[in-house]
């Protein structure tokens, strides 16, 4: 029988130590993707055709689009598309919100002009689920 070399090994070792998620990441774009064709399953429509909001979906530890731009007095509509994960998002200084299980959503209106960061408050640092939406006046 032959050996690998030691190099090889601690290669396939390294491999395998690392999280599952880093060795399937796929393209940010692709996952979006894929979230708008599960809102459109669950909801029959496109997100954009949301009445009275703007939607951000929450799909595989990411926000989609994971960054917005909307004027003063928008709210903004966190729907979760996965099938079994929930989230929370949690805007700036104000307290997190209840978790949102799958197809349920969450909503925060914006009040204040400016750059404000969220947050899915169990990611965002296993999973660097981070969002910025941007208000304008």
């Amino acid at each position: 029988m032959k050996r690998l070399p030691t190099a090889l090994l601690t290669l396939a070792a390294l491999a395998m130590a690392l999280p599952a998620q880093a060795r399937n990441k796929k393209d940010p774009a692709e996952i979006c993707a894929e979230a708008e064709t599960r809102y459109q399953e669950i909801y029959g429509a496109p997100s954009s055709e949301a009445e009275g909001v703007t939607v951000v979906t929450m799909y595989k530890y990411q926000f989609c689009p994971r960054e917005i731009t909307v004027p003063v007095g928008t709210t903004v509509r966190w729907v979760n598309v996965d099938k079994r994960t929930s989230h929370s998002v949690k805007v700036g200084t104000d307290p997190e919100s209840d978790r949102a299980f799958p197809e349920e959503h969450i909503e925060f209106t914006f009040l204040l002009p400016g750059p404000q960061d969220y947050i899915c408050g169990p990611h965002w640092e296993s999973h660097d689920m981070i969002g910025m939406v941007t208000v304008t006046e």
